[in-house]
C-alpha cells in the first residue's frame, strides 16, 4: 500500500463522520429535538462514559517512539481498544431504543448521531483541557458506528415493518443478534483502516488483531447496550443509572489496569535504556531495533498479544551486556566467541525473567545466541533487525550504508538470518524509504 491510499482512507472516514455529524445537527437544530427528556439522559449518559474513559496515549516515556518514516510500535492491548465502554454501551443502546416506558420514541438515526456527538464531545472536554482528549479516530469511529446501527434498527421501527414482520418473539432475538455483530464488524473494519492508515502497515494483520479482539470488550459493550434498550422500554430511563453503576466500577478498574501497564510499559523502557546509559549500547539503538521489529512482525502476520511480546524482547534484548567489563565497539555483539554470545544472552534471560514480564518475553532473549533454526519466529525477528541496526549504524545511517546492510544480511539467510525475515524486514524499509531512525 502506498503512502497515498492510507491518507485517502482517512479522508474518506472523517469526511463521511463530518457529513453525517452535519447533516444530524441541521436536522435537530430545524426540527428540534424528539423526546428530549430522553435526548438528554442518553446524551448525558454518553458523556460520563466519555469523561470515565481511560486514557490511549502513554505519558512521555512510557514507549519507544516512532520517528517519522517508521511505523511505530505496538503496545496496545487488544481487551483495551475500546478507551470508553460505557460510553459506546450508551449510544448503542440509544440506537436501538424503540419505547421508553411502553410509549414510543420518534427519534431517528440524525438525532440518534446528534445525541452521541454532543454527548463524545462533552465527555472529553475535560480529557482534552489535559491534553489527553479522545483523538479524531474515535470520534468518526462512535459516530459511524452509532450511525450505522440506528439506520439498521430506526426506519424498521418507525415504519411498523420490525412489529409486523419481526415481532419480539426469537426472530427479534436473532436481528438483533446479527446486526449487533454487523455493528462489531462495521467498527473493526473502521479501526483497521485507521491504524493501517497511521502505521502504514498491512490492512490484512490488522483487521484480524481487530476481529480477534472482538469477543472482549467489544461484545461486552454491545451486549449491554442490546440488554439496556428492552430495559429502558420497559422501566424507563430509571434502567440508565441501574445499568450506569456496574459499568462505570467495571470501566474504572479497567482504567487502573491501564494505568499499572502503562507502568509496566515505563518500566521496561527504563530497563532498556540501562544499557545505553552505561555506555554498552549506542543511544536509541533499543528503540530502534523495537521499532522496527514490530514492524516486521506485523508483516508477518504476528497477532497483538505475539507483537507485544516481540517489542519487549526487542527492547531488552541486550540486557545481558551489563555484564562485560569492557563494552563491545557498538555493542555488536556478534564479533564475540559464540560461547560468549550465549553466556550473555542466557544472563540477559535471567534478568528479564527477574523483571515480572511474560517468560515469552525471556525466552526471546535467550535465543539470541542460538543458531536461527532452532529459535522462535520472536527470536528470529530480533536477532535480523538487530543485526540489520549494527549493520547500518556502522555505515553512518546513510541509505547506501542502510542498502548495504540488507544485502549482507541476504547473504547471511543460508547461516545466520531467517530468509522470510529478512525480506519483510527489506518490505519494511521500502515503504519507509529505507529511512534511519535517529539517535536518541
Amino acid at each position: 500500500m502506498t503512502a497515498a491510499l492510507p491518507d485517502r482512507a482517512v479522508v474518506a472516514v472523517y469526511a463521511a463522520a463530518a457529513a453525517v455529524t452535519v447533516a444530524a445537527l441541521g436536522r435537530v437544530a430545524w426540527h428540534g429535538l424528539a423526546e428530549p427528556g430522553i435526548a438528554l439522559a442518553f446524551g448525558i449518559f454518553i458523556a460520563v462514559g466519555e469523561l470515565a474513559r481511560w486514557g490511549t496515549r502513554p505519558g512521555p516515556g512510557a514507549l519507544p517512539s516512532a520517528p517519522p518514516g517508521a511505523p511505530p510500535p505496538l503496545l496496545e492491548e487488544p481487551s483495551a481498544r475500546e478507551p470508553a465502554p460505557l460510553g459506546a454501551a450508551g449510544a448503542l443502546a440509544y440506537a436501538l431504543l424503540g419505547e421508553c416506558a411502553g410509549r414510543a420514541t420518534g427519534h431517528g438515526p440524525l438525532q440518534v448521531v446528534a445525541v452521541v456527538v454532543a454527548g463524545v464531545l462533552t465527555g472529553a472536554v475535560p480529557h482534552v483541557a489535559r491534553g489527553r482528549g479522545p483523538g479524531l479516530d474515535h470520534v468518526a469511529r462512535r459516530v459511524l458506528t452509532a450511525g450505522f446501527a440506528a439506520v439498521c434498527f430506526q426506519p424498521l421501527h418507525h415504519s411498523g415493518a420490525w412489529d409486523h414482520r419481526i415481532g419480539h418473539g426469537p426472530l427479534h432475538a436473532l436481528f438483533l443478534l446479527v446486526l449487533l455483530v454487523l455493528t462489531l464488524l462495521c467498527d473493526a473494519v473502521l479501526a483497521s483502516v485507521l491504524l493501517a492508515a497511521r502505521t502504514r502497515y498491512p490492512d490484512g494483520p490488522l483487521l484480524r488483531d481487530e476481529l480477534r479482539a472482538l469477543p472482549g470488550t467489544g461484545s461486552a459493550v454491545c451486549a449491554t447496550g442490546a440488554v439496556m434498550a428492552p430495559a429502558v422500554a420497559v422501566a424507563g430511563l430509571w434502567a440508565l443509572p441501574v445499568f450506569c453503576v456496574p459499568l462505570l466500577l467495571t470501566q474504572l478498574s479497567f482504567r487502573r489496569y491501564a494505568s499499572v501497564r502503562a507502568t509496566y510499559r515505563q518500566t521496561i523502557a527504563s530497563l532498556a535504556r540501562a544499557t545505553e546509559i552505561a555506555g554498552y549500547t549506542p543511544p536509541g539503538h533499543a528503540r530502534r531495533v523495537a521499532v522496527l521489529s514490530t514492524a516486521v512482525g506485523r508483516e508477518m502476520r504476528l497477532s497483538g498479544p505475539e507483537l507485544s511480546v516481540l517489542e519487549h524482547a526487542a527492547l531488552m534484548h541486550d540486557i545481558g551486556q551489563l555484564s562485560l567489563l569492557d563494552p563491545v565497539p557498538n555493542g555488536a555483539t556478534a564479533v564475540l566467541p559464540a560461547a560468549e554470545q550465549r553466556r550473555i544472552a542466557l544472563l540477559g534471560g535471567a534478568v528479564v525473567r527477574r523483571t515480572g514480564v511474560p517468560a515469552a518475553v525471556a525466552a526471546v532473549v535467550e535465543q539470541q545466541a542460538d543458531p536461527y533454526r532452532e529459535q522462535s519466529l520472536p527470536a528470529r525477528i530480533v536477532r535480523t533487525v538487530n543485526a540489520y541496526e549494527d549493520l547500518a549504524q556502522a555505515s553512518g545511517g546513510s541509505a547506501g550504508g542502510a542498502l548495504a546492510a540488507l544485502e549482507r544480511l541476504r547473504l547471511g539467510t543460508g547461516h545466520d538470518y531467517e530468509p522470510a525475515v529478512v525480506e519483510s524486514l527489506a518490505r519494511v524499509l521500502a515503504r519507509g524509504g529505507l529511512t534511519r531512525v535517529p539517535p536518541g
